[in-house]
């Protein structure tokens, strides 16, 4: 079919007025003004009228399993205090609950726009039931070493679906040891090399908060205690930081997407600066989240001065109240205000694929990608479309997903 509408933001250039989108099965053919594409091939032309069409927005980082846990934990006088809390709530839910709260977690996804996600998921034994999303979706397996989780038979046969499914077409795996305090260097190269030979994404969390920076800091403070506590061999702790604690041994690198990324030294931003533009890792921002937790306010303008490749996340309804991609572009508009439209937009799509190793595929509207596109309404003025686009505060009224047109939650 042929998808026209008033305007057409192809992301990687110029809006164009009038445009069209050509698409064929679950991929776009071309791109361009509608007199060049309507009337060519005989294709059935779906006019949107007075709106603009975009590529479907890339959330970067997300807890689908947390999604009915929406104002459930008040501020927290301390980012270890929240931790036990959402533990203690994570003990009375069942695999139903995390099922029901998953289900719901896609539906505000797509009510706001998202059509990729990268969920970090943390039931493995869900991973036998749950049905076919219905956006695309990273899949990846939270893990944990600081001390064992009793293992089942479910528990087992959900992990290893994250080594035995192949990517159709709407789901892709991936793995995600949790953070430095409570992943151990091993596990992380033990993921890494998973995820070189099974060609996964690689994400998880690093200096998130004070505490945990403390914690590999000066040995000392609520995780510290916490994680010594629980076990944890604590003989890492006492003179670095969460990022140098895990990027210097080579416990991660490049292939990795770090989340937050909130709470760095002088000492992390100069291994950032000796990095080539082939060694940089992808860093993804959570507005909403940080500004819940109070963390010290986010460098952005350094990281993007440095050449990192930034994205945005919603991260969870546990420490945020909205999944809207958009709502967190305002947000973080207010902190960082000499950040154009077009930059907070590629946040949520070019930058955010280039992470997921989707460069091409996802977050434009071009020849070969995939046919991942929303549609929302615009007044029909090239210069302020983009503008337009982030100040929507409306549920988005049209989507697309692999081709097929899909009803809006």
């Amino acid at each position: 079919m042929i998808l026209k509408a008033s305007i057409v933001v192809p992301l990687e250039g110029p809006p164009i007025s009038d445009g069209a989108v050509m698409v064929d099965d679950d991929c776009i053919v071309a791109v361009g003004p509608a007199s060049e594409l309507v009337g060519k091939n005989g294709k059935e032309v779906h006019d949107l009228g007075g709106m603009v069409l975009l590529p479907g927005l890339i959330n970067a980082h997300c807890h689908l399993d947390y999604t009915t846990l929406r104002y459930a934990i008040s501020p927290q006088p301390s980012f270890t205090a929240w931790v036990r809390r959402i533990n203690a709530i994570k003990r009375t839910l069942s695999n139903d609950d995390y099922e029901d709260a998953i289900a719901r977690g896609f539906r505000e996804l797509q009510r706001w726009g998202t059509t990729s996600v990268c969920n970090i998921e943390s039931i493995p034994e869900l991973m036998t039931s749950l049905p076919e999303p219905p956006i695309r979706t990273w899949w990846c397996y939270e893990m944990i070493d600081i001390r064992h989780r009793v293992t089942t038979d479910d528990v087992v046969r959900g992990a290893l679906s994250f080594f035995q499914n192949e990517p159709d077409a709407l789901s892709r795996f991936g793995l995600s040891p949790h953070a430095p305090y409570t992943a151990s260097r091993s596990l992380y190269r033990l993921a890494g090399a998973c995820a070189g030979t099974l060609k996964m994404l690689l994400t998880t969390h690093v200096a998130e908060s004070r505490e945990e920076r403390e914690m590999f800091g000066a040995a000392r403070g609520p995780l510290y205690d916490f994680m010594q506590s629980l076990g944890r061999s604590m003989e890492d702790c006492g003179s670095t930081t969460p990022f140098n604690h895990l990027w210097r041994t080579g416990a991660i690198d490049r292939q990795w997407l770090l989340a937050h990324m909130n709470e760095l030294s002088e000492n992390d931003f100069s291994l950032l600066a000796s990095l080539t533009a082939e060694e940089r890792p992808n860093i993804v921002h959570c507005p909403g989240s940080h500004a819940y937790f109070n963390h010290s306010p986010f460098p952005y303008r350094r990281l993007h001065e440095l050449g990192l490749n930034l994205c945005v996340g919603t991260d969870s309804l546990a420490s945020t109240h909205s999944l809207s991609l958009l709502g967190e572009l305002r947000r973080l508009r207010r902190s960082e205000p000499w950040l154009s439209a077009p930059e907070l937009l590629a946040t949520v799509t070019t930058n955010a694929a280039r992470a997921l190793d989707m460069t091409d595929k996802l977050g434009v509207l071009r020849a070969g990608a995939c046919a991942d596109l929303i549609a929302l309404p615009v007044t029909g003025n090239l210069d302020t479309v983009h503008d337009e686009i982030v100040d929507f505060r409306h549920p988005i009224p049209w989507m697309m997903i692999d081709g097929k047109i899909r009803p809006q939650p």
